[in-house]
């Protein structure tokens, strides 16, 4: 009879403990991350004679608590099972963690899940309240309209929009003065666009400047001699329809039609290959073109 009530006797006897404590026992881990997040060995130690230990402690475990900063007579403590729960107790008590653990997995699924709609249905709803494209109208001149300035004899100033109205081809370049790599591909792109673009005004580069500041964007344009719009520094915040263009890192250059349809873009996906591929695709667009024009 003993042995049937025993079980019980144990459970209850735990519950107490915890309605008590307000907290299960501690493990292992938890002990070790107590220690690296700042708790002293004494603040440990006396949070251990309030909530116990559950665990046991062995070489491994001697290691993990030493790399965590934890002293001597802790580590002889928990070894010694000073804070050690019955054995009855503590299975009790790794069931019931095992049993939080899980609790706590399905919650975090269930929130991320939550995440994903609520996004999802703000993504839908931005969606529904953007204006269905026109045939012909240029999509990517409304985006931009006002907000473009130039380089013009060392300084920033107003970029006539209304010539964007006549471009066909537009390529976002994300860039900034602080990203190496932008730095070294910037003259070639200065480069392909003074050799093209006199021969296809149907084309046109914005720059989406990712540097820290305006003086930073405004020197970028200058020493590199930019010769392509960009959209005005304190503009660039307010711009998530151009700036959802972007790929994960820089420098991206970002090929699309006057509908705002991404005809090339320097990321696969997720995999990067880079802006030259964009101007390969853009050399065979104006391939094709200077073809379709012999009589």
């Amino acid at each position: 009879m003993r042995q049937r009530i025993f079980p019980l006797v144990v459970f209850v006897s735990l519950s107490l403990f915890q309605v008590f404590a307000g907290q299960l026992p501690l493990t292992l881990k938890e002990v070790s991350l107590m220690l690296r997040t700042g708790y002293s060995s004494d603040a440990v130690l006396a949070e251990l004679s309030i909530r116990h230990f559950v665990d046991t402690v062995d070489a491994a475990g001697v290691k993990s608590l030493r790399q965590a900063g934890a002293r001597a007579d802790l580590i002889n403590a928990l070894q010694a099972g000073t804070f050690s729960l019955p054995p009855e107790q503590a299975a009790v008590a790794r069931q019931q963690i095992e049993d939080q653990m899980k609790r706590r997995a399905v919650e975090t699924e269930h929130a991320r899940f939550d995440t994903l709609y609520r996004a999802q249905i703000a993504q839908d709803r931005k969606a529904a309240a953007m204006p269905v494209p026109i045939a012909g109208h240029n999509v990517i001149h409304d985006l931009v309209k006002g907000d473009l300035v130039s380089e013009q004899n060392g300084s920033l100033a107003h970029f006539d929009d209304e010539t964007l109205e006549k471009k066909k081809l537009i390529a976002f370049y994300f860039s900034a003065h602080w990203c190496g790599p932008c730095r070294k591909f910037t003259p070639e792109l200065v480069a392909y666009y003074n050799r093209v673009a006199p021969q296809h005004p149907e084309f046109e580069i914005i720059f989406v400047s990712s540097d820290k500041s305006p003086f930073a964007m405004e020197t970028y344009m200058g020493e590199a001699n930019m010769p392509w719009p960009a959209i005005e520094y304190q503009k660039i915040a307010g711009k998530d329809a151009i700036k959802k263009y972007a790929g994960q890192g820089i420098p991206c250059l970002v090929l699309v039609d006057t509908s705002g349809k991404v005809i090339s873009h320097s990321y696969d996906g997720t995999r990067y290959v880079g802006p030259r591929k964009v101007l390969a695709d853009l050399d065979g667009i104006f391939a094709r073109d200077n073809v379709a024009q012999i009589p």
